[in-house]
């Protein structure tokens, strides 16, 4: 269960249908755990900015400004703005977590022979994937600025980013390292 989110995109008059606007406000979010889509009911007067961090859950008797999760949505039901918003808000949420993220880095295995997780990673190919194989033998990585500097790696974390958009807009493949079923 998610217990923060970030806000992708605010639709203070709802989304627009056939018939006009639905007339209520919502908002399109991202989870910071399971890396869900979710399209949010806010409480009446609250305040959503695009690329905020807002809690689903109260917190200390404070109640969350979101009403509740009216649902969870795909990727292409993301407005123009949602979308263009994504690849940043992924990158906090990649920073905010550098260890999960790094732990894939540092402790992902080989799938057969020929094949390596690794390798499902935007830009990385059998020749990197065997550098940073290499290098992690040698000294687990400690951040991603350690990654840069050792592998001359240019942001990894837009490489995790690369692949989360991935698997969130539907790529046609067995794997799913980032985001939940």
């Amino acid at each position: 269960m998610e217990s923060y989110a970030y806000i992708l995109d605010y639709l203070p008059n709802g989304r627009q249908t056939d018939r006009g606007f639905h007339r209520e406000p919502l908002a399109l979010a991202i989870g910071e755990d399971e890396l869900k889509l979710f399209e949010l009911e806010p409480r009446r007067g609250a305040k959503l900015v695009p690329g905020s961090r807002i809690p689903l859950v109260g917190i200390e008797n404070v109640p969350p400004p979101i009403d509740h999760v009216r649902r969870r949505i795909g990727y292409d039901e993301l407005t123009v703005a949602g979308r263009s918003e994504l690849p940043p808000t992924l990158e906090k949420i990649v920073r905010a977590n550098s260890p999960r993220f790094l732990r894939f880095f540092n402790e992902s295995p080989a799938v057969s022979r020929r094949f390596h997780l690794l390798e499902l990673l935007p830009g990385i190919g059998k020749k990197t994937m065997q550098q940073i194989v290499d290098e992690r033998k040698r000294a687990p990585f400690t951040s991603f600025e350690d990654l840069e500097q050792r592998l001359h790696l240019k942001s990894p974390e837009r490489l995790i980013v690369g692949r989360i958009e991935q698997e969130l807009s539907g790529v046609d493949d067995k794997y799913r390292l980032f985001v939940a079923p």
